[in-house]
């Protein structure tokens, strides 16, 4: 049952929840409402801003039917041929082109985003020298202009960067949109943007003043102590107080900004903080959406969590993703791939995923149209995007169960980040999802990786967080949750207030864990003394205690401090795991509910999983809710001695399930269909008709097989082929057997709708592809399966010979090595139905 604590905080943010979206039904297997929002949006690069509204409108319903919620709009350079329609950003003809776009979105129920700015990131010809990034001779104090402008300007957009730690610099630059919306006549985007930080700056005008008032020393007369030669304690201490000011400047005086000018002008704000040199979860916690991403084949879950902390601790209901940026190289992305990352994505709590992306093209444009040269290319003319409404559809039922409840996480997990400014090499280290020095190999993130493995829910916290939270109930309660303990990674250095806040959020009651030592002294170096005194009488008050084990408790008011290893500690400190992760591939995340919990489960195991999977939330029943097929059941459920709930699932590789338990609930429903695979597999041979349906550059003509194989070996014509095939079969049911049969497609490349006997039986996207039959017809049973491959093939057959498709400016279209992209050299990639196709027969399995 949920403590007093949680259930309050659960139902105010359940009251909240309810004024922005619509009521959760009552009915158990109902999913909740799929709103806008809960469909993934996409990234929309307009490229020289040469759009239109005609093309504009086309290109909105062509999303709508493939399921999307909303677009991002963000101007870009342009394609070649094209200049005279390019729009110059902000220009009244471009705010024409913005108030055309989210009229048409709103009639149709999506929503629209924007970036603050063109390309990346906040610059234009509105900054002046003055406020542009600058870099500094520490040995002269000599400023000198970075070189670092706009990156994939759009026309009008041009110009240097602004300087992010500079408060004038961005205060001059939101004047240039104040003014731009002041003669805006129609609804505003939904929410403004910021991508992830590519500044190049490590000087502002007002820096000395700003670290003496800070920092309580002068900078100037610390010069020689900023030469990364020296390590000597002074000097590392010096530079750590340079890094943290500089947060406290990008923090204060450029997120804090531009955050609160997005809420005063009707936007919601959108933030990707990292790359930033400042800490992330004070950055992500200013946004109202957080964004996150995962870099090319580098997706740390940990690193994702940074995001999705500051939105739990914070209480924002959102938190974002750019999806699929460099996933693989160009048209070789399979739904499959993107299903499996959006999974990570969902464990790590992202729940409002944004392609990246689609590039607007006009339809004369030839085959493959206009293109963003760092993308999944998640556009209509790609051949993906036929299937691409199976996948939309499992988002938008995922997320609309993360997006409901509250996050249920049982630890808070303290970010030593002196530590981090105190040892990091480099003047001014950035912070970024794909180089990861800041975490990896940290104390932090051992103790974040043990936590996940060992399956005890966690969030991030910072020293700025901390110091809002409070003891409520045994409790550590923040703005969006209360937790049942705060667990600090070792740690050499903490700020005095920071383990003063920490023993007070003890005596209130909560149960604070230090993994193996305390801390042993104060970051910095101004008023070092002063500093040093007031942390050690803190840490007098944290001595003594009892010990069990290699564990130590010290009992401070009405709450604990616990020292030790750090399992043994986070246990001694009332924390429990979620047992399921100790089979292999297992892996959740859990929300609360008014009336029970939430799990979505992932499994990436190699064998299909068949068993009872514990549960640490006590149920007095649950339901299964497959969000790939939609599919509802009550599920089975079971009480040990020891009075451990567990459920009964079955999950193929790569198969991912949604489990809600009920507190007190006993659900009468219909059951989830529990089957088991009887006797051997039953081919379904004969004669297949290969019939083409759509793509290019031309349909192959039709033909007929006996043995499956892939497609490309049927001639040129279907050897640069992207698109979809019909493949059937009629056949008659296996003799003297009856169903349910479960059908087994084999290899599939790369995707596929089954039709049988007219009937739809879904559409698979990923291996095992296998979907339920119910029932088969004695004779002249009629099998459809409509495959569709991926692009890699035409786009390889263009260049191979030479056609001119790569038309864009400024980086034109690279490949993921950033070399001029050329596929010809590319092997055939197999495509169509291989099989073999089998049927299994299945019979009921009671628990």
């Amino acid at each position: 049952m949920l403590s007093g604590v949680r259930m309050r905080l659960v139902t105010g943010m359940l009251a909240v929840a309810a004024m922005v979206s619509p009521a959760q039904s009552d009915e158990p297997l109902a999913w909740p409402p799929i709103t806008k929002q809960c469909r993934p949006g996409t990234y929309w690069w307009w490229m020289g801003s040469a759009v239109n509204s005609a093309e504009l409108s086309r290109e909105l319903r062509v999303f709508e039917a493939a399921g999307l919620g909303g677009v991002h709009i963000i101007p870009i350079y342009g394609a070649k041929g094209y200049e005279r329609q390019y729009l110059d950003y902000l220009s009244p003809q471009w705010l024409a082109m913005l108030r055309d776009t989210v009229r048409e979105a709103e009639r149709r129920g999506m929503f629209v985003d924007m970036t603050l700015g063109t390309g990346w990131c906040f610059g234009g010809p509105n900054v002046s020298a003055q406020d542009a990034c600058a870099l500094v001779d520490w040995n002269t104090l000599s400023p000198r202009p970075s070189p670092c402008p706009v990156k994939r300007a759009a026309p009008g957009g041009d110009g240097p960067m602004l300087n992010p730690f500079y408060g004038k610099a961005i205060r001059n630059y939101l004047e240039r949109f104040t003014q731009a919306f002041a003669q805006y006549d129609g609804s505003r985007p939904r929410a403004v943007y910021h991508d992830s930080y590519e500044y190049q700056s490590t000087w502002s005008p007002d820096l000395l003043d700003e670290f003496a008032k800070r920092r309580g020393y002068r900078l100037q007369s610390e010069l020689s102590a900023m030469q990364e030669g020296r390590r000597d304690d002074h000097a590392v201490r010096v530079r750590s107080d340079y890094r943290e000011t500089v947060s406290d400047l990008v923090i204060e005086h450029f997120a804090s900004v531009w955050t609160e000018w997005s809420r005063t002008h009707g936007f919601q704000s959108r933030y990707q903080a990292h790359g930033s040199p400042a800490n992330l979860l004070d950055l992500y916690a200013l946004a109202d959406i957080p964004e996150t991403e995962m870099f090319h084949h580098d997706c740390s879950v940990l690193v994702s969590k940074f995001a999705s902390s500051a939105a739990h601790v914070a209480g924002r209901k959102r938190v974002a993703s750019e999806t699929g940026t460099w996933l693989k190289e160009h048209f070789t992305v399979t739904l499959s791939d993107l299903k499996q990352l959006v999974d990570r994505l969902f464990l790590s709590g992202v729940n409002h995923v944004f392609y990246h992306g689609t590039c607007y093209s006009p339809q004369e444009a030839p085959w493959p149209g206009w293109l963003f040269y760092a993308s999944t290319q998640m556009n209509p003319r790609n051949a993906i995007w036929r299937d691409a409404p199976a996948l939309n559809a499992y988002v938008a039922r995922c997320q609309a169960v993360l997006q409901s409840g509250c996050p249920d996480n049982d630890v808070l997990v303290y970010w030593p980040i002196h530590d981090f400014w105190h040892n990091a090499t480099g003047l001014l280290p950035q912070l970024t999802v794909h180089q990861r020095q800041w975490l990896d190999g940290q104390p932090i993130g051992d103790a974040a990786q043990r936590l996940w493995d060992r399956g005890i829910g966690f969030d991030f916290i910072s020293d700025r967080q901390l110091a809002g939270a409070r003891a409520d109930a045994g409790r550590i309660a923040t703005p969006g949750g209360a937790y049942r303990a705060v667990v600090i990674p070792p740690c050499d250095h903490m700020p005095p207030a920071t383990l003063k806040r920490l023993a007070t959020l003890a005596e209130g009651g909560a149960s604070v864990v230090f993994v193996d030592r305390l801390p042993r002294d104060v970051p910095g170096a101004g008023d070092l003394e002063q500093r040093r005194a007031a942390l050690r009488k803190t840490l007098g008050r944290l001595r003594g205690g009892s010990t069990d084990g290699a564990v130590r408790t010290v009992a401070l008011g009405a709450g604990r401090v616990v020292l030790g290893p750090l399992e043994e500690a986070v246990r001694a400190a009332g924390v429990s795991r979620e047992p399921m992760v100790d089979r292999q591939g297992l892996r959740f995340v859990r929300r609360a509910m008014s009336d029970g919990h939430c799990y979505f489960i992932s499994y990436a195991g190699a064998d299909s999983l068949d068993t009872w999977v514990p549960l640490s939330a006590a149920a007095r029943s649950a339901a299964i809710l497959d969000p790939m097929s939609g599919r509802t059941g009550v599920a089975a459920l079971r009480r040990d001695d020891r009075g451990q709930t567990a459920v009964y699932l079955q999950l193929d590789p790569g198969q991912s399930l949604v489990v809600r338990t009920f507190d007190a609930r006993s659900v009468s429903a219909a059951a989830w269909p529990y089957r088991r695979t009887v006797g051997p597999a039953v081919g379904i041979t004969g004669k297949w008709r290969v019939q083409f349906l759509e793509g290019g550059p031309e349909c192959p003509s039709p033909f007929e097989t006996s043995a499956l194989a892939s497609w490309t070996r049927s001639g040129r014509q279907a050897a640069a082929f992207a698109g979809t095939a019909c493949y059937t079969v009629t056949f008659d049911a296996p003799p003297r057997a009856t169903g349910p049969w479960l059908l087994d497609l084999g290899v599939v490349c790369h995707s596929a709708r089954v039709r049988l006997n007219g009937q739809s039986l879904g559409t698979v996207l990923m291996r095992p592809y296998r979907l339920p039959v119910e029932q088969l017809k004695a004779r002249e049973n009629v099998l459809e399966i409509e495959v569709t491959n991926l692009s890699a093939n035409r786009i390889r057959d263009l260049d191979r010979r030479g056609v001119s498709w790569k038309r864009f400016h400024d980086v034109n279209f690279v490949g993921i090595d950033y070399r001029p992209f050329d596929a010809s050299p590319w092997p055939l990639a197999d495509s169509g139905l291989l099989g073999p196709v089998q049927l299994r027969r299945q019979e009921p399995l009671s628990p």
